[in-house]
């Protein structure tokens, strides 16, 4: 994936040193934008921005406000180099969520490294679902990959909504994205409650979630995510819709089909000492105790208790 880091300078005398400096990273782009142009940054969103203090002229902590003021561009990352070494002028910057303020001059090995490890960390935190905050699929498998060569015994739990796609039929995406940010939060409270420490929360994508609990026994857990979801989940409802117990969707069709309220689903699989060897064959009966709890209406559970021969 291409790397495009605008460099901000109103003269364009920095574009060639970090050209040269990444001459053999292709994965990086460089681009020169006047101060006056940020727009055109800004617009792109950027990877990266990169501002030459002593090469503008206008105003850098202005400038770097405008930036974390753009709505596409909160979590862009900004390097300031400068020359000026006034401590009170630094903080004003790194006051402004900038992330490094380089003073000149210029280790270029420094630079180099800086932009490489920053590019690096942005690559790990997209991992991360924007939506929940949680772990993605990456931790998820390097945490059960851990837990299997530690030969720990623990729980997963895997949980997903029920008559969600219908939900999104009736209510749109963004409802949606509300209920499974809600439900993140629920599987969060509920997990740390009972067991605070080593305990792992992930967001495999979509309605999906995964829980690794360091212990053979979660049926409460189960039961407290189950109680607090239902409690809860009324609320992304019309008073109308909870009232009945159910939605209207029509099909593709165009006949009128009922659908029960959102519901949460949860299939554990105990995973004892030396039962797994992979985490595949954790995922293939998590799928098979999943499918027993999402055969039973409303939110439920089920737990394979299987024990390794």
């Amino acid at each position: 994936m291409i790397q495009e880091i605008y460099i901000i300078d109103d003269d364009e005398s920095s574009i060639l040193v970090f050209r040269e400096l990444f001459k053999n990273d292709l994965e990086y782009k460089f681009i020169s934008v006047t101060s006056d142009k940020i727009d055109v940054a800004l617009k792109n969103i950027p990877s990266m921005i990169i501002i030459n203090e002593d090469a503008i002229e206008v105003n850098v902590v202005s400038l770097c406000k405008r930036i974390r003021n753009d709505e596409d561009n909160t979590i862009t990352p900004i390097i300031v180099v400068s020359s000026d070494s006034d401590k009170e002028h630094r903080i004003k910057i790194l006051q402004e969520s900038v992330e490094y303020y380089i003073k000149k001059p210029v280790n270029v090995q420094y630079l180099y490294y800086t932009i490489k490890n920053l590019s690096r960390l942005l690559t790990i935190n997209r991992r991360i679902s924007p939506l929940t905050g949680l772990p993605g699929n990456v931790q998820i498998h390097a945490e059960l990959k851990k837990r299997i060569s530690n030969k720990e015994s623990f729980s997963v739990l895997y949980l997903d909504l029920d008559n969600f796609k219908a939900y999104n039929d009736v209510y749109g995406f963004l409802n949606g994205d509300e209920i499974i940010k809600f439900t993140a939060d629920t599987i969060l409270k509920c997990v740390h409650e009972h067991i605070p420490n080593d305990s792992f929360v992930g967001h495999i994508g979509g309605d999906d979630f995964i829980a690794i609990i360091p212990t053979l026994n979660c049926e409460e857990i189960c039961k407290s995510i189950i109680a607090y979801f239902d409690l809860n989940v009324i609320k992304f409802f019309t008073e109308k819709d909870a009232e009945k117990g159910y939605i209207e969707v029509a099909n593709r069709k165009g006949i009128i089909e009922q659908f029960a309220l959102t519901s949460i689903s949860i299939g554990v699989v105990e995973a004892d000492v030396g039962r797994f060897s992979n985490i595949l064959e954790i995922g293939e009966v998590g799928a098979q105790v999943k499918h027993l709890a999402k055969s039973v209406m409303g939110s439920s559970y089920s737990i394979d208790r299987r024990k390794n021969k």
